[in-house]
């Protein structure tokens, strides 16, 4: 009996309890009436563009979605005569500067839209991209970045809504009564974490801190508490998060996840034949009715893992799973890189894309989707056992999942059970959560650490079931000459 054949049967069992924070809304009478630091994420990822709008309440630091406006990367506009390509997505959609500023104006104007609000109502810009895989260079991502702000800018957007405070005075009435910046300076940590040291040891090095922060400001919704030390896992095409410790007042990021994700989803997809065989994604068979053969999903399951590896990235390699690396910045960082391909940067996809459409004609679609969950499922396992072995997480760290490729489907049901078989905790669903919107929730904290608004009552920073940091966090910088009396 195999392991898909073992988890399927603890999963009929019982019913499995899942701490999933779903996003919550308010409304616009709302949102006037109390103080909400409201921020808009902006993120052009490899398979979606989306710019999500979020609102804090200060008084209980619960963050809710206002509104979300998303369009499929591969719609962004052909390059115009004239307009130089500076890099692509994984599928190889060519991208310009020019284009992607349309495609982030579009966005996130329609964003605005939708919640009813206007340039003037956003306290705070947060801009990200998820398009490092196909990237060459730090150059071409420094490029996007620069296209994400001119695309803000282009929608009306001022600078100084996309950069920190200085001082206090600086931070718009009434939120600077929220504002520590009298007391502590933004000295790079987000949610109790410092960023790893030197030279960048991932491309997608910003998603995974702000997945991590998304997941502890989404853990508020739930009964797990999702602080230091703890594992990030972003399933979006390509995978990203992080491991940290649990040193005080901050911190350390002990290990980084990158490689292939929801791409494994979509190859597996595409093979179905009922989508794009380019850029075609799982996203578009998602709302396919019908009876799925559990017993077959189970078995190419089995079959597709024997294509996927993962593995402590190897030292003399400058990009795995097509993700630019640097794994020797990272043992000098003191950070371990684990990482997920399926072949040498995506090789053996195509043997994925085979294994699809084997299995569609032997059955049907849900079948298909029915095989993702397992897949995906058996991937958080595997991950999850490397960083254990590798004593880069114990029986204290909470683990948090988000993005489209983690939290969709039975993936929620199947992922806690299958870590159950780990034996790392007494109770599996007390440490582990599920968030949507894990990124866009990190583009509120980020905006709000930034400018040090903090809610010491409701802490996102310290350690699992610990206080507020705010008076360590004084006196670190103190001994380091940041700040004075």
């Amino acid at each position: 009996m195999g392991i898909f054949d073992i988890i399927s049967k603890m999963f009929k069992k019982e019913k499995t309890k899942i701490a999933y924070a779903k996003s919550q809304s308010v409304d616009l009478i709302e949102l006037k009436r109390n103080p909400y630091y409201i921020v808009a994420s902006v993120e052009l990822g490899n398979t979606t563009t989306k710019s999500i709008i979020t609102a804090t309440n200060m008084d209980t630091g619960k963050t809710y979605i206002i509104s979300k406006y998303v369009k499929m990367t591969r719609d962004v506009r052909k390059p115009k005569k004239g307009e130089e390509v500076f890099g692509e997505t994984l599928w190889g959609v060519k991208l310009t500067r020019e284009a992607v500023a349309d495609m982030v104006k579009e966005v996130l104007l329609k964003s605005l839209e939708e919640a009813g609000l206007t340039v003037n109502d956003l306290h705070f810009v947060v801009r990200s991209t998820g398009v490092t895989a196909g990237f060459a260079s730090p150059e071409e991502v420094g490029e996007m970045i620069i296209a994400l702000a001119q695309g803000c800018m282009k929608a009306g957007i001022p600078p100084a809504k996309m950069t920190p405070a200085m001082t206090k005075d600086q931070i718009p009435k009434p939120f600077d009564k929220y504002s520590f910046l009298d007391k502590i300076i933004f000295d790079g940590a987000v949610t109790g974490v410092l960023p790893p040291t030197g030279k960048e040891v991932v491309a997608n090095e910003m998603e995974g801190e702000l997945v991590t922060a998304g997941i502890k400001v989404g853990c508020k919704w739930t009964n797990v508490d999702f602080r230091n030390p703890c594992m990030s896992i972003d399933f979006g095409t390509t995978l990203a998060g992080r491991i940290t410790n649990d040193t005080l007042p901050y911190a350390k990021v002990i290990g980084n996840l990158c490689g292939l994700a929801g791409a494994i989803a979509d190859a597996i997809a595409r093979g179905s034949g009922k989508i794009d065989e380019k850029t075609g994604a799982a996203l578009d068979l998602a709302n396919v009715k019908g009876k799925a053969n559990e017993e077959l999903a189970r078995e190419y399951a089995e079959e597709i893992h024997k294509y996927i590896i993962i593995k402590e990235v190897p030292k003399d390699v400058d990009r795995f799973g097509t993700v630019p690396v640097d794994p020797k910045s990272a043992e000098k960082a003191g950070t371990t890189l684990i990482g997920c391909d399926v072949g040498k940067n995506g090789s053996d996809l195509i043997k994925l894309e085979e294994l699809g459409r084997e299995l569609v004609e032997k059955s049907n679609i849900p079948t298909l989707m029915c095989c993702l969950d397992y897949v995906m499922s058996e991937v958080v396992r595997r991950l999850v056992e490397l960083a254990y072995k590798k004593e880069l997480i114990s029986e204290k760290s909470a683990i948090g999942i988000t993005g489209r490729a983690g939290i969709t489907g039975k993936k929620p049901e199947l992922i806690i059970e299958k870590l159950k078989t780990l034996e790392i905790w007494d109770s599996v669903e007390e440490n582990v959560v599920f968030v949507e919107d894990g990124l866009a929730l990190g583009a509120s904290v980020m905006a709000r650490c930034m400018n040090c608004l903090g809610t010491p009552s409701v802490p996102l920073g310290g350690v699992r079931g610990g206080g507020c940091i705010l008076g360590l966090r004084r006196k670190w910088q103190k001994e380091r000459g940041m700040i004075r009396d």
